[in-house]
């Protein structure tokens, strides 16, 4: 069974940094895509970025210039570096995996920013 540990989440003022990391563990065959998604109070959960085997990146619109996603293929892990963070960036996020066409999540990490 696939497993998803991510690390990296805290308290940071606006315009800090705070750099994510997910592992993933167990039943790795191939990886299609790697990813971040985030869910702010009373919103739905949505996309951040995302990373496909061939290395390929996707960002919302919102991140686009702040927000860097990179991987590790030896070891199985996905980074979210997040640059000039803003209040609205206060969520929760979640690390995603696709292989083989099923779909794994992490249990979530809480990103706050705040003065």
């Amino acid at each position: 069974q696939v497993q998803l540990v991510e690390s990296g989440g805290g308290l940071v003022q606006p315009g800090g940094s705070l750099r994510l990391s997910c592992a993933a563990s167990g039943g790795i065959f191939r990886i299609d895509a790697m990813g971040w998604y985030r869910r702010a109070p009373g919103k739905q959960r949505e996309l951040v970025a995302a990373i496909t085997r061939g290395g390929t990146t996707n960002y919302a619109d919102s991140v686009k210039g702040r927000f860097t996603i990179s991987r590790d293929y030896a070891k199985n892990t996905v980074h979210l570096q997040m640059n000039s963070l803003k209040p609205e960036d206060t969520a929760v996020y979640y690390c995603n995996l696709e292989q083989l066409g099923a779909v794994y999540w992490g249990q979530g990490t809480q990103v706050t920013v705040s003065s």
